[in-house]
């Protein structure tokens, strides 16, 4: 299904890209609200992802607009332009997840509520779905991945 996207690739990976940020940043809003008494340093931790994330969410939909006022095909730079966001935001998602295996280990609040560690759980296997589905938007044929 991805491959037939042909020229508006570029498009169909911002896409991704803002759907999912979207939903990492709304998972910060969720953790928030399931562990309302985590350690300080773990909730302003919580609340620079969420705004991280709608910064990265942002970008993707300024060049979004751009792709679509220059009728949805990337210049060769824009396209250069598109795939290092592309890389920033899976490197994103990939802290993303260091952080939530940090959480889970070190927040007692987190260790000892296993309702958050399957909602924590969960949402780490969506970034992980994202990281993978972007590459092979990004690399069909290759499958090179964009980050280790």
């Amino acid at each position: 299904m991805f491959f037939a996207y042909g020229h508006y690739m570029d498009l169909r990976v911002l896409d991704e890209i803002d759907f999912w940020k979207q939903q990492e940043s709304e998972h910060t809003v969720v953790i928030q609200q399931l562990a309302p008494n985590l350690e300080p340093q773990f909730a302003e931790q919580l609340k620079a992802w969420g705004v991280a994330f709608a910064g990265m969410q942002g970008m993707s939909q300024r060049y979004t607009e751009s792709l679509v006022r220059g009728g949805g095909i990337a210049t060769p730079l824009m396209h250069t332009e598109i795939v290092n966001l592309t890389r920033m935001a899976l490197e994103q998602s990939l802290q993303f997840i260091e952080f939530l295996n940090q959480l889970q280990t070190m927040s007692a609040p987190i260790k000892a509520n296993p309702v958050i560690n399957v909602v924590i759980n969960h949402i780490r296997r969506e970034s992980e779905y994202f990281i993978g589905a972007v590459q092979v938007l990004v690399y069909p044929r290759s499958h090179v991945p964009l980050v280790p």
